[in-house]
């Protein structure tokens, strides 16, 4: 993955809305131009009135040179596992590594269902995912034909793209799913925008750790990276967090303060910022990457001098 070299990865989410589509593509190429890392969108095929994720991040990514594209994350159930390796391998071919590749292992099973793949339970749904990270991999990075007869998945002497995967990311949200992260993935997403001061992240992480261990791998190489929403103000907010503790936002100088602390404090490996303000959506994130990813690469680098 050709990203920029930072400690801390700073991105932003997209829509993908198709009343939107000109706006996302003009806001992924401005992130480009801005110094951003990488942009996301979301996968819920099942909507009509949503883009395929795979066509807005093969378009968006064709119109920009620097950037990477994540979707986040990829609905698995609905993209075969041989087919997902295919697809990403292809973009990274196409890109020059400008990929990220978000997996989860399913939700919303009534609307997965009436695309007509079959409904699974959490267990199985989490092994599926588990067969789907080790055969996206197995179908990539060249070498000798795969043969794969996994519950979930068979393929037969099935020649692997010559390029490798991507790296992996997951949403994973219950402690199987978490699990899986430490023992395959190389970075993990909280779920339903849970910080790190979140009990989420405080119950979750050691879950990935210890399975990271478990499989002999180091958990610090698995890295936590965060949907994060909030405002970006003019003037400082009197608070940042709400009364249940969630970041909320304030000014540039106090995203600063916050994002330097959850880096160097906390161990946050990068954010992803998803506008909640009442300004254009390109002021939004001209002030995200002009103004506080820069300050926080600083203040992170100055810090660890």
């Amino acid at each position: 993955m050709t990203m920029r070299e930072h400690k801390a990865l700073f991105g932003v989410g997209i829509s993908t809305a198709v009343a939107d589509a000109r706006q996302s593509l003009r806001l992924a190429a401005q992130a480009d131009r801005q110094g951003l890392d990488l942009f996301t969108v979301s996968d819920h095929p099942y909507f009509a009135e949503r883009l395929d994720a795979y066509s807005i991040i093969g378009v968006a990514l064709g119109g920009t040179t620097d950037i990477s594209g994540l979707v986040s994350v990829t609905n698995l159930p609905t993209r075969p596992a041989p087919m997902l390796a295919r697809t990403v391998t292809s973009l990274t071919a196409l890109t020059g590594g400008r990929l990220v590749l978000g997996l989860g292992a399913g939700g919303l099973w009534d609307d997965i269902a009436r695309l007509g793949a079959p409904r699974l339970g959490p267990a199985a749904a989490v092994r599926a995912f588990e067969e789907a990270i080790v055969l996206v991999r197995a179908l990539s990075g060249g070498g000798d034909p795969v043969t794969f007869n996994g519950e979930f998945y068979q393929v037969t002497e099935l020649e692997p793209a010559a390029l490798p995967a991507p790296p992996i990311w997951t949403g994973s949200v219950g402690p199987k799913s978490l699990a899986v992260t430490g023992r395959h993935a190389d970075g993990w997403i909280p779920g339903h925008a849970a910080d790190w001061l979140s009990p989420r992240h405080r119950d979750s992480r050691p879950v990935i750790d210890e399975a990271a261990a478990a499989a002999g791998r180091d958990p610090s190489d698995i890295a936590t990276v965060y949907n994060l929403p909030g405002r970006i103000t003019t003037d400082p907010l009197r608070t940042t967090r709400d009364q249940d503790g969630r970041w909320i936002g304030g000014s540039p100088a106090q995203w600063v303060d916050e994002l330097t602390t959850a880096v160097l404090d906390h161990h946050a490996s990068g954010f992803v910022h998803f506008p909640v303000n009442d300004a254009p959506l390109d002021v939004t994130l001209g002030r995200w990457a002009e103004e506080i990813a820069p300050a926080v690469r600083e203040a992170t680098a100055r810090a660890k001098m």
